[in-house]
Parts: C-alpha cells; structure tokens; sequence
C-alpha cells in the first residue's frame, strides 16, 4: 500500500513539488500577517514582516555550514583509520 503512493507521488512529483510550495507559502503568509500580531513584539526588527521566517532560514543555514565545516576540518576520519 505504502509502495504505491510513494510510486504514484514519484510520478507526479512536478505537481507535488508545486503543491508543496503553495502549502510553504501560505503557511509563512499566514503566520507571519494573520496568525501573529505585532503587539507582543520587543525590538523594532520584530514588527516587519516574515521577520521569524528569514531569521529562522538564516539560522538554519548558519548552523549546517558550521556543521559541513566542523565535520570536515577532523571530526570525520577516513575510512581506513582503524586499518593504519
């Protein structure tokens, strides 16, 4: 059963790729102008729109290039570390 709508979503995935970027964007519309007033806002920066969705995206970004970073420059060892 799970099979075949995974194999009936990967067929259609142009049309899921587009439903999933509607939902996307009026989740982030809904939330950033109806969902969440202004009037609980501390700073100024916290009053413009989508403030919370770019801060967020940034915030994400920020931390996987650290990690990319961090695990390349020794966390990670080559596969025959043990072998040597």
């Amino acid at each position: 059963m799970i099979v075949s709508i995974i194999d009936y979503l990967r067929d259609r995935l142009k049309y899921v790729n587009r439903i999933c970027y509607v939902v996307m964007a009026g989740v982030a519309v809904w939330g950033s102008l109806v969902a969440y007033g202004n009037h609980h806002a501390h700073t100024q920066i916290e009053q413009l729109p989508f403030f919370w969705s770019i801060f967020g995206f940034l915030a994400c970004t920020i931390i996987i290039i650290f990690s990319k970073w961090f695990g390349h420059s020794g966390v990670m060892v080559k596969e025959d570390y043990y072998g040597e």
